[in-house]
């Protein structure tokens, strides 16, 4: 991975708390964006996976087990179907934590122009379902998933989920 992990100074709104002198709210310690970039290498899954997990414990984001296990396996899969598919185009991919209040957001981007879909489960193929499970995770979490275009022409494949349960 680039780098260690860094705060890139923008926080996402929502916060602790209003300031004393009445002032907009403060953000909680663990809000922030986390951008890493990485190599499109089998060996960057690994380390992507350890750098999201290793920042999560390190900013003290209130992440259950469950929650914090559902994270890592969608970066997982989606670093995994960078690396399969977008390799030839796109040597390097970026992978984002966006920190809120009450939610975590994941992405991976890279900069080939294909835009995968969700295949449906087909018990006689070994792969192809990593959108799939994707979006099954953030569907039981409350949360939501999509891909979307970038300027340059590439993609960002994303997962947001609720740090807390769904009520």
């Amino acid at each position: 991975m680039d780098g260690h992990g860094r705060g890139d100074g923008s926080r996402p709104q929502g916060g602790a708390g209003a300031l004393p002198d009445g002032g907009p709210p403060r953000p909680a310690p663990y809000e922030g964006v986390w951008r890493f970039t990485a190599p499109a290498v089998d060996a960057s899954v690994p380390q992507a996976r350890r750098a999201v997990r290793d920042l999560l414990g390190r900013q003290g984001v209130p992440a259950g087990d469950d929650l914090a296990y559902g994270l890592l396996l969608i970066v997982s899969e989606l670093v995994t179907n960078a690396v399969r598919h977008a390799a030839v185009l796109s040597p390097m991919l970026a992978v984002e934590v966006a920190v809120g209040a009450e939610w975590v957001r994941v992405s991976v981007e890279d900069n080939h122009p294909y835009r995968p879909t969700a295949l449906e489960a087909d018990h006689g193929r070994t792969g192809g379902r990593g959108l799939l499970l994707v979006r099954e995770i953030a569907r039981e979490a409350g949360g939501v998933c999509d891909v979307e275009h970038t300027t340059s022409g590439g993609k960002v494949i994303w997962a947001a989920l609720p740090l807390r349960p769904p009520h």
